[in-house]
């Protein structure tokens, strides 16, 4: 999952990003409502998570602007305002959730998965298809109750498939599921992690889709 950041606090902005890539997630960073209007001019994002005391434009306002032009990426507000009308406001304004800081990383992740398995294909934390099963809490995959030892980069590549069960992902997908803003991407990493899931892997557990992309047959 892609997640924009709009946070101008940069101790807590890293802290979280570190955390967040921690988990699987792809993070891209913005200091500024106007920056963050301009990221989600096109549909690049899974998920936003936004600061309200931005230094330029309000937070309310950047998600105001987001809903008029209807868009409907998921926004967790994180702020430190904290009376109920202020969360009344913030939900009222379009935000799916709203956290006060300060604020336990484990309860941010939790609704990040809530909102995870709202737009993806699992109804829990753990997707089971065939022997395989991926527990996005646990951050672990498991073959016939195995643990499989797997990379970062495999795990996060199994995770978008696996979400997505039943569903071709092209290779371009899958590599929006991988790089942030400014990270080099190599040309053959999704074929070498593919290639090397596969080694651990039931036998045809991920399928080709010959100059599509590849396919996880639905249990």
């Amino acid at each position: 999952m892609r997640i924009l950041l709009v946070e101008d606090d940069l101790p807590l902005a890293q802290a979280l990003q570190q955390s967040l890539r921690h988990e699987g997630f792809v993070v891209n960073h913005v200091e500024t409502g106007k920056d963050a209007l301009t990221a989600l001019a096109v549909p690049d994002h899974d998920m936003v998570i936004l600061d309200l005391g931005l230094p330029d434009i309000d937070g309310l306002v950047v998600l105001k602007k987001i809903r008029a032009k209807k868009q409907t990426t998921p926004v967790i507000i994180l702020t430190a305002r904290d009376t109920i009308e202020q969360r009344v406001q913030g939900l009222d304004f379009g935000a799916d959730d709203y956290l006060v800081k300060p604020f336990d990383i484990n309860e941010l992740l939790a609704r990040l998965r809530v909102i995870e398995r709202r737009l993806g294909t699992a109804d829990s934390a753990i997707i089971s298809i065939s022997t395989v099963k991926l527990d996005s809490a646990a951050h672990k995959v498991f073959v016939a109750e195995q643990v499989l030892s797997c990379s970062k980069k495999e795990y996060m590549v199994l995770k978008a498939l696996m979400e997505n069960a039943g569903r071709i992902q092209s290779r371009e997908q899958i590599e929006s599921r991988l790089y942030e803003w400014g990270e080099e991407v190599i040309s053959n990493a999704v074929e070498v992690h593919i290639h090397n899931l596969r080694k651990k892997l039931p036998e045809k557990f991920i399928q080709t889709v010959r100059g599509v992309g590849y396919t996880i047959n639905k249990a």
